[in-house]
């Protein structure tokens, strides 16, 4: 069988249940979603900060950048963001080709309303399936407070690279200053030495 005739027969399967098992049904595949999508964040936010981790490492092996840690910050906080939209995006998907909103836009406006407890909208599901609605808010809340947990972290990790960085600049700069400091006493003892030179020459002359 093609694998795109298999939607539509599952979208004709939900119209057989009978309305009294509907909202059942509802919470059934709300629940089923929302563990997938709970177990994709997981991932998703475990490899994120990985690869946080390791640009934090590149950071301090290499030259103090303060501009290349604040990127570093703001590439973890946009891959977050991303990884809710692709969330909200499945909902609407799934929502859609299961036949119960009519519209990607329509069913993308819903699911980012019921995700992020917004509670209000001109789009709705159909009373049988409504219970769909506070599922898609709790894995909401589930994933946003997944996501706070890791921001806090992120942000003390990219606080103490800050700090560390500022720390190897000033380092640095006291390591210049000394060098410019060394050169230029150098530089006036040999001056010195010159002088007291051409004083001892003219002395014997």
């Amino acid at each position: 069988v093609h694998p795109e005739a298999l939607v539509p027969s599952l979208s004709s399967l939900l119209l057989r249940i009978p309305d009294e098992f509907k909202p059942l049904a509802a919470l059934g595949i709300g629940a089923f979603m929302l563990v997938v999508l709970v177990l994709f964040h997981g991932a998703g936010i475990h490899r994120i900060l990985v690869l946080h981790e390791r640009g934090e490492r590149r950071l301090l092996m290499g030259r103090p950048h303060l501009i290349r840690a604040s990127v570093l910050f703001g590439g973890a906080v946009f891959l977050m963001l991303a990884l809710h939209i692709v969330q909200i995006m499945f909902w609407a998907f799934s929502l859609t080709r299961l036949g119960l909103i009519a519209g990607i836009h329509n069913a993308v406006y819903f699911c980012a309303n019921a995700y992020t407890t917004l509670g209000y909208g001109t789009v709705a599901l159909e009373v049988q399936w409504r219970n769909i609605s506070p599922i898609i808010a709790i894995s909401g809340l589930f994933t946003f407070a997944w996501t706070t947990s890791a921001l806090v972290s992120v942000v003390a990790a990219h606080t103490r690279v800050i700090e560390q960085l500022e720390n190897e600049r000033l380092r640095e700069l006291e390591m210049r200053m000394a060098a410019r400091k060394a050169e230029w006493d150098a530089r006036t003892s040999e001056r010195g030495a010159e002088r007291a030179e051409r004083l001892q020459a003219r002395k014997q002359q």
